[in-house]
């Protein structure tokens, strides 16, 4: 292998690494955010409670490139949404906060 060649990989290998990080979720700042927000009286990570487990929700979702787009448009919406048998409406998210949301998001996809 020569030097240029060399050079290229490594700096290929080195952006994929920092792109790496940088799609992982800040899960301190999301839990935090799930907590003010009462979350967790209807999730739970590992377990159905009043509504479905994360780690179900991101099971569902995973494999599809639309995955943070659809979580986050149902955390701001407020769509019909079965509780305990019964039909409410989702509780909206209190921010509108971008880089909160999708934090959140890929966070939940993370589980």
């Amino acid at each position: 292998m020569n030097r240029k060649t060399a050079l290229s990989l490594t700096a290929t290998l080195i952006f994929a690494a920092a792109s790496s990080v940088q799609a992982q979720a800040d899960a301190d700042a999301a839990v935090a955010l799930a907590k003010r927000n009462d979350c967790f009286k209807c999730h739970a990570i590992d377990k159905d409670k009043r509504a479905p487990a994360y780690r179900k929700i991101a099971a569902k979702f995973s494999g599809r490139s639309d995955a943070v787009e659809k979580v986050i448009t149902h955390v701001t919406t407020g769509p019909k949404v079965k509780i305990d048998g019964e039909e409410e409406n989702h509780k909206i998210i209190d921010t509108k906060d971008p880089a909160e949301l999708r934090n959140l998001a890929q966070w939940l996809l993370s589980l």
